[in-house]
């Protein structure tokens, strides 16, 4: 069985030509799924009763189901467990900006990047999401929480190692016909997978990038992020050089503060020296509390003076507003706590 929300429109195209049907029911069938929310071919009226029979021989259109939904007593977010047709279960988080409402979405079943402080870790990678699997993640958050108009993909799992998918699920979410959700209101985050960031500036889309850096030097982000000894920091920045130059457009790089582990004055000062020149942005985020993993979140002044050295050098720096923290927001958190309770 074809599941159609795996389908670019391009390749729904397609697919009707080849069952000798005109491409333009592709559009129709697109407009019944992303616009109408409709996964009852019966219920697509402007289809002949032939099509409708043949589609529910060989096609189907996939949900997710939600298993679990918290929502914050401190702020306005709401934390998602949904199953998966495998039985599989993945998080997603729904926040609301002044901007609008942005879905948190994950691009995996677990993650098999190892970084030490992140939930999603533990226990490794189970498998790869389909685009439909993605793309159901920001249909249901927004028919649950309301309209979605940005989305970033910081959930569970690693963007880059699931490259494909991923670039087929922007397809899809850019298309008019799809989600519309133009690309500069989505966000990859990736842990530093080099080759598939040159590969990625090569696609010259405007969907913005977010680097997980977490550490300024080698030593430290090789202990708190494996990645970076296939990939070390010299080389993970001619990348971003590269990806600056071919799309002119500025990059995010992220940068957990723990207690005690990368939140002191030598670390503010080394990571300036390296990203000094580049058309970036910091943004510090005090980290939620994994049980399973013990760091802890820096305090308050620590952040601040990281804020303060940052912006001084002439970077601009953010702190992450906290969100969902009453409520295991943290990648990760409550898929484990829901396997174990299982």
């Amino acid at each position: 069985m074809y599941n159609l929300k795996d389908m670019t429109l391009e390749e729904m195209e397609n697919f009707f030509i080849n069952m000798g049907e005109s491409k333009f029911r592709a559009r129709q069938i697109y407009k019944w799924i992303y616009d109408k929310k409709v996964t009852d071919f019966e219920k697509m009226t402007d289809i002949s009763k032939n099509l409708r029979a043949k589609l529910k021989e060989i096609a189907y259109i996939s949900q997710l189901k939600i298993a679990e939904r918290r929502v914050s007593q401190i702020d306005d977010t709401i934390k998602y467990l949904f199953l998966l047709e495998d039985n599989n279960i993945i998080e997603g988080v729904a926040i609301r900006y002044r901007f609008g409402n942005t879905a948190c979405v994950s691009t995996q079943v677990g993650c098999n990047m190892k970084c030490k402080f992140c939930a999603s870790a533990v226990g490794g990678k189970v498998r790869d999401l389909k685009a439909s699997e993605m793309v159901n993640q920001v249909m249901a958050i927004d028919s649950d929480y309301g309209k979605i108009s940005n989305i970033v993909l910081m959930g569970s799992g690693e963007p880059f190692d699931n490259y494909d998918e991923v670039m087929k699920f922007i397809k899809i979410l850019n298309n008019p016909y799809g989600l519309g959700i133009g690309s500069r209101h989505i966000t990859i985050s990736t842990v530093g997978i080099v080759p598939k960031i040159y590969k990625f500036a090569d696609e010259k889309l405007q969907v913005n990038l977010s680097i997980s850096l977490h550490a300024p030097n080698n030593e430290l982000r090789s202990e708190l992020m494996p990645i970076n000894r296939a990939y070390p920091l010299e080389e993970l920045m001619k990348a971003c050089e590269y990806y600056i130059e071919k799309t002119r457009r500025r990059i995010t790089f992220e940068y957990s503060l723990i207690d005690g582990v990368n939140d002191k004055k030598e670390h503010a000062y080394q990571l300036v020296e390296l990203l000094k020149g580049m058309l970036c942005h910091v943004n510090l985020i005090p980290i939620n509390y994994v049980k399973e993993i013990g760091f802890k979140k820096a305090k308050n002044e620590k952040v601040m003076m990281f804020k303060r050295i940052i912006e001084d050098a002439g970077i601009t720096c953010t702190v992450r507003r906290e969100l969902g923290s009453d409520i295991e927001a943290a990648c990760g958190q409550l898929r484990r706590k829901y396997l174990k309770e299982r």
